[in-house]
């Protein structure tokens, strides 16, 4: 069954959750948050390491096309149990990626509780509120990726 794995761990409410919180997020910054949550990756890419795949998803979801280079990823790989936060490099220029790999920490203290969708939320708040400082909202924003979780 397709997704078996995916929907052990999360629900559509839990996608529609996800969603609201990074429209959410997106209110306060001028950033562009997205979720892709991956049961495992093709045997073509076994050999590539959790950054490399963030990299490739990044770029397969046009991440480094936003105005002002402020695209962020958390790119979740459920069947080797792997995450990695990935920002673009506007935001490199601003924020360590020690930042993002703190956060990574406090979403897998989440996961190993058992609380999956609270892990991915308290991320996307986290990343929120640190993109808020350095990329308030412009009167002329737009939203210019999906809210969508890709699966």
């Amino acid at each position: 069954m397709a997704n078996e794995l995916l929907y052990h761990f999360f629900d559509d409410d839990d996608f529609l959750m996800i969603s609201d919180k990074i429209k959410e997020t997106e209110k306060i910054t001028s950033g562009e948050v997205r979720v892709a949550i991956k049961e495992s990756v093709p045997f073509s890419l076994k050999k590539k390491d959790i950054k490399e795949l963030a990299q490739r998803e990044f770029y397969n979801l046009k991440m480094n096309e936003t105005r002002d280079k402020t695209g962020i990823l958390i790119y979740i790989l459920l069947g080797s149990r792997q995450f990695y936060i990935i920002a673009d490099e506007g935001i490199n220029s601003k924020v360590e990626q020690k930042t993002w790999d703190d956060i990574r920490s406090e979403m897998e203290a989440q996961f190993k509780l058992g609380h999956f969708v609270e892990g991915v939320l308290l991320a996307i708040e986290r990343i929120g509120e640190i993109l808020s400082k350095h990329f308030p909202i412009k009167s002329d924003d737009t939203n210019e990726l999906s809210n969508k979780v890709v699966l």
